[in-house]
């Protein structure tokens, strides 16, 4: 069998790039790992997982099933659209604003069924095309890649997030080709991978120009609930008017991401032939039920029980979590800026960004910060990151790193930065070695 044969997405570098990212952790499993956008695994306890499903056990005995009836719902295949819904409703009512009903609401395996999803059930034709923030996440380029979606990007602006000028501009464009621009895909808080957030006005501006272009936005929100000022930054989904929002939400960051569950909420109306309407969560049911048919019932419980023992306040419930990763931001830009100073980085051409939350920063450096550099960094200093460059769908990023601090301590952080500015001056040096010298004045007519 040839690769040749098989779909194109196979032998896309980028499927090449993250196999590559989760196979050099275990090549150097020695080595501080600013690599992995994962929780830090202190939160989780094992125990914990028998008393959220006993939890969730006595939620179903309250509503009156009898034992058998709570074997069927925990053991045998499910509703298709899943079973704790109305749990998720009332959490993203106390947690967002959001008044959402149930029944507009999809668990899926994880936020990243759900972005497959929603692409399968809005792109209709070749000829729809995404628009996506750069830089952009992966999962979403690598879904798109797989559906053979065109995707364009439109590149963040100075305070973060897609600038909606420019997304006008993108989208226009690809309406002169004769194409269709049907969505927007952006992350507005402490996105992956830049960590920038969108400033709350223009949320506003950006849904207004989608509603002009006649773009569907979708919103992908793992990161949020790690904001220092919860209820300061609406969600798009918050502040959406016109039910042009379809909301990604993900439960791997906020709950542990061994559950594998996250869920789409889709309110859009869809109107079929002879009057029939339903709502987008129907027909991504659909698809649902010819892809991994329902999302897993232990999972939705395990979930489901965590929900309830925090009154449905996953906030509340992650003010520890949140305060934990604001402090490993801060110990990130503090040794950073200890390690180099304004001088010195001006010198040497470094700077990163600051910031307000979430699990990421992004360092730029005068060298290509390509996966070759990274093994260097990993085997001479111990220490990993993770190349930007991937993460640029138009291309870009040669030349910038990203650092999560999810996964690591606040020592190990302070360390890991001091092993990574060996690094960076290392490297700032060989490219200093490598350059040729110049050639005397003159030289060049003399060889002519």
């Amino acid at each position: 069998m040839r690769l040749g044969d098989l779909h194109a997405s196979l032998a896309d570098p980028l499927l090449d790039a993250m196999t590559f990212l989760n196979e050099v952790t275990t090549r150097y499993p020695g080595a501080l790992s600013f690599a992995p956008g994962r929780p830090y695994e202190g939160f989780f306890e094992p125990e914990d997982v028998h008393r959220h499903l006993d939890a969730y056990l006595a939620h179903l005995a309250e509503r009156g099933l009898d034992r058998d009836a709570a074997r069927t719902t925990l053991f045998q295949y499910g509703p298709t659209k899943g079973i704790i819904a109305d749990l998720v409703a009332r959490t993203l009512a106390n947690d967002e604003g959001l008044d959402v009903a149930p029944e507009a609401l999809v668990l899926t395996v994880g936020a990243q069924e759900g972005m497959l999803l929603a692409l399968r059930a809005l792109c209709a034709t070749r000829d729809d095309v995404l628009l996506v923030s750069s830089p952009c996440y992966v999962g979403v380029t690598g879904a798109a890649r797989l559906l053979d979606l065109t995707t364009v990007p439109v590149p963040e602006g100075p305070d973060g997030g897609p600038d909606p000028q420019a997304v006008r501009a993108a989208a226009r464009a690809v309406r002169a080709q004769g194409r269709r621009p049907r969505a927007l895909y952006v992350v507005p808080d402490f996105a992956n991978p830049s960590g920038t957030s969108m400033p709350v006005g223009a949320r506003s501006r950006l849904l207004d120009t989608a509603a002009e272009e006649g773009l569907l936005v979708i919103e992908d929100n793992p990161y949020g609930f790690f904001a220092r000022d919860p209820g300061e930054r609406p969600t798009l989904k918050a502040l959406d008017r016109r039910r042009q929002v379809v909301y990604l939400g993900s439960f791997a960051k906020t709950c542990f991401p061994g559950a594998r569950l996250g869920y789409v909420v889709a309110d859009q109306e869809v109107a079929g032939p002879g009057g029939r309407r339903t709502l987008l969560a129907d027909e991504l049911a659909k698809l649902k039920s010819m892809t991994t048919v329902n999302t897993p019932a232990l999972s939705q419980a395990v979930i489901g029980g965590m929900l309830l023992r925090g009154d449905c306040r996953l906030r509340a419930a992650n003010a520890g979590a949140t305060a934990y990763y604001a402090a490993n931001m801060e110990a990130l830009l503090e040794e950073l800026e200890r390690h180099f100073p304004a001088a010195e980085r001006r010198l040497l051409g470094l700077s990163w960004n600051r910031p307000e939350g979430g699990f990421f920063a992004v360092l730029t450096v005068p060298f290509t910060a390509d996966e070759a550099a990274m093994e260097r960094c990993a085997g001479e200093h111990g220490v990993l990151w993770t190349p930007m460059a991937p993460f640029y769908p138009g291309g870009g990023g040669e030349q910038r790193l990203r650092l999560s601090v999810s996964s690591l301590s606040g020592p190990q952080i302070r360390d890991g930065v001091e092993r990574l500015a060996a690094f960076v001056r290392a490297e700032c040096a060989a490219a200093t070695v490598a350059e040729p010298e110049p050639e005397p004045a003159g030289a060049g007519a003399r060889g002519a």
